[in-house]
């Protein structure tokens, strides 16, 4: 006695996923390295360094350092210091408002202590008094362009409304990936591919989402504007053109 062979089972097409897909997945890549790459130079490095986060007010050291720019600053003995640093001072010794020019020339010699001559690069004229070694808050490291501007609007009172705005933001994105992903496996279902389980994909965007905001929540009231808030007082030695 004999069986008849199964019948071959038609292969079924799987769609390919959907540009929103792809262009989800690309997003929200980019900005999981933005976010990790501006912790790393904005917090983690200074943290591990002993530096200090400060913003740059205006524009007196334009065209190197713009309006907006955060500078990265390390402590340094004044006795290493050269020619051509840019450092960041103390307008008065012991005061907390500093400004960041670059050393024009040295004063040494063994009747006084040890002076710097500074200037901003944009202006036409030193500042009117030296620098002492005392007033030296540092040399500068390395600087990120524009993210200061990011510091002003979400410190301060502006920070009671941001927070809110930013997470109805993230719910909405993820809302968005969620629906999108429904979307997709249930076109994928009806085409007779694998039927995985729908929520897993809500379950995912919904731990993705947690996450997220979580994140973003500890990054304005603490880490990263805590190191900010540093900064506001850092401004050039009169105004631009000066």
């Amino acid at each position: 006695m004999t069986r008849p062979a199964d019948a071959p089972i038609a292969p079924t097409d799987t769609p390919a996923p959907s540009l929103w897909h792809f262009l989800g997945i690309a997003l929200s890549a980019a900005v999981l390295l933005l976010v990790i790459g501006l912790g790393l130079v904005l917090v983690v490095i200074p943290k591990a360094t002993g530096a200090t986060s400060l913003t740059v007010l205006t524009s007196s050291m334009e065209p190197g350092l713009s309006p907006g720019t955060v500078v990265i600053v390390r402590p340094i003995d004044a006795n290493a210091l050269h020619i051509g640093d840019v450092v960041t001072y103390q307008m008065v010794s012991g005061d907390a408002k500093v400004v960041t020019h670059r050393i024009l020339s040295i004063v040494s010699n063994s009747e006084g202590p040890r002076s710097f001559i500074v200037q901003g690069d944009k202006n036409s004229a030193p500042d009117d008094d030296p620098v002492l070694a005392e007033q030296i808050q540092g040399r500068l490291r390395y600087a990120v362009p524009f993210v200061g501007y990011v510091n002003n609007v979400i410190t301060g009172a502006n920070r009671t409304w941001i927070i809110p705005v930013v997470t109805v933001a993230l719910s909405g994105y993820a809302c968005f990936m969620v629906v999108g992903g429904l979307l997709d496996r249930r076109k994928t279902h009806k085409r007779g591919a694998d039927a995985d389980d729908p929520a897993l994909g809500l379950r995912d965007a919904e731990h993705d989402l947690a996450a997220g905001v979580t994140l973003f929540e500890q990054s304005v009231r603490g880490g990263a504007v805590g190191e900010f808030e540093h900064g506001v007082d850092v401004h050039a030695h009169g105004s631009a053109g000066e």
